[in-house]
């Protein structure tokens, strides 16, 4: 299977490609970024480099990731989504934003679409969102986007070798608002058996 391109009203979720690698590079140097996402720190061309080429590009090949650009209707870039795929028929979820494209709802709305996504072509049972207790800003973006959020898992996460609370949630398909991909696919979901 090929990864398709996700359109949308006014945006697109499309694969990373290797002219990717300095956008990656200099969103990566965003203090929000390197405050609550698991990078190597200094943060380096390379670093970038091995996130597309093997972590995007590579790990769809493999079936282990599923990594889109958010881009805007003139083809900017605005942002990062992703399902991280079990193979049991559930992803947990990842994203960030292009600090010059927050607080415009796209993160929402562009992870609404990755899930419907998932839900319908990749016939996921189960989405997971996972985050450091304090990204109030991850945990806004799931809440509008229709995860619950479950609880608090006690030293869940390791964070720059320290052993830190997470919280955690989740939607399943038939909690996705409709729209997008469209209620015709998850009914199909319904009716079809796991990924």
């Amino acid at each position: 299977m090929t990864q398709p391109t996700i359109t949308a009203g006014g945006f697109a979720l499309r694969p990373f490609t290797p002219a990717d690698i300095p956008w990656v590079y200099a969103v990566s140097l965003d203090p929000a970024v390197q405050k609550y996402v698991q990078i190597p720190l200094p943060y380096r061309m390379e670093d970038a480099d091995f996130f597309v080429r093997d972590m995007c590009i590579g790990a769809w090949e493999r079936r282990e990731r599923a990594e889109f650009v958010v881009v805007g209707g003139a083809g900017e870039r605005l942002g990062r989504v992703a399902l991280g795929l079990d193979g049991n028929g559930a992803a947990q979820v990842g994203y960030w934003m292009d600090p010059a494209a927050r607080r415009r709802g796209l993160a929402t709305r562009a992870l609404q679409e990755l899930c419907r996504w998932g839900f319908a072509e990749l016939r996921l049972g189960l989405i997971e969102w996972r985050a450091e207790v304090g990204n109030v800003a991850s945990r806004r973006v799931a809440e509008k986007a229709g995860f619950t959020v479950e609880a608090v898992l006690r030293r869940r996460l390791v964070h720059r070798g320290e052993r830190v609370d997470a919280w955690i949630g989740s939607i399943l398909p038939e909690e996705l608002a409709p729209g997008g991909v469209g209620e015709q696919l998850l009914e199909e979901f319904e009716r079809s058996p796991g990924f």
